[in-house]
């Protein structure tokens, strides 16, 4: 059984967020409701392969997550809008956006634009602000580029870790918005409840507290982890399987 993927939570509060686990080419989603207890042990990682349709098809190549012929290029990743509309949906309407990460880091974005609030919940966003909206995806990130001298355009996902047992700062976050007229903007609870930082760990141990975009946090042994779901893609899992070594956290210790 080897973990091929993962789910943010693409719905809201509605719909939990899940690992995508694989056994002889099935594919089956492990649910990642708060109190849920996952007792995986992590084993050799390698290549995750590819889902097709539902239907897994492995790889042994030794890279992880995904070996050189399996992985996948986004077109748009690093457009500045000096293109001719390559896919179908650089065609769809646009919204730019202003995403905040506790406690002060801010990041300018685009997606089409019915999927607006599924994008920023995707990204972990604690709040967000939509700025326009546009005919199609060359204007959007002609204006992304454009904003993202100032505030930039990316957020690695340690950065996002280390804030999430805090909250975004008001005056930060009022200040960059004085700059635009934002048409509205989102605030987003992931109920983790985190009262200090918890500790960066790759495992799959543990009683759920939540996801909150691609971090999944765990308790076990009264410390708290939060684990990057794009770190466990490739592992071959153990149902039966102990914790390694882990450093508690300082709580665990009151």
């Amino acid at each position: 059984m080897q973990v091929v993927g993962y789910e943010t939570r693409p719905g809201g509060d509605s719909e939990a967020a899940a690992l995508l686990v694989a056994s002889d080419g099935v594919v089956e989603q492990v649910p990642l409701d708060p109190g849920r207890t996952l007792s995986y042990g992590l084993d050799e990682r390698h290549c995750a392969g590819t889902i097709e349709e539902g239907s897994h098809s492995p790889c042994s190549a030794p890279e992880a997550p995904y070996c050189d012929r399996h992985t996948s290029k986004w077109a748009c990743a690093r457009c500045t809008g000096e293109c001719s509309l390559p896919l179908p949906s650089c065609r769809e309407e646009h919204a730019i956006y202003l995403a905040a990460f506790a406690p002060a880091t801010f990041k300018v974005g685009v997606t089409r634009s019915w999927r607006l609030e599924q994008r920023l919940r995707e990204q972990g966003a604690d709040r967000a602000a939509h700025l326009r909206t546009v005919d199609d995806g060359r204007i959007a990130r002609q204006i992304e580029a454009d904003i993202a001298t100032e505030v930039g355009d990316r957020v690695r996902v340690p950065v996002k870790r280390r804030g999430l047992h805090e909250s975004v700062e008001d005056g930060a976050w009022e200040s960059l918005l004085a700059e635009f007229d934002p048409l509205a903007t989102y605030e987003f609870d992931y109920g983790l409840g985190l009262t200090e930082r918890p500790v960066a760990e790759t495992i799959a141990s543990g009683t759920v507290v939540g996801v909150q975009g691609r971090l999944l946090v765990l308790e076990t042994d009264g410390s708290t982890y939060a684990v990057d779901m794009r770190d466990l893609v490739g592992y071959e899992l153990d149902p039966d399987g102990r914790n390694q070594q882990l450093q508690a956290s300082l709580g665990a210790f009151q």
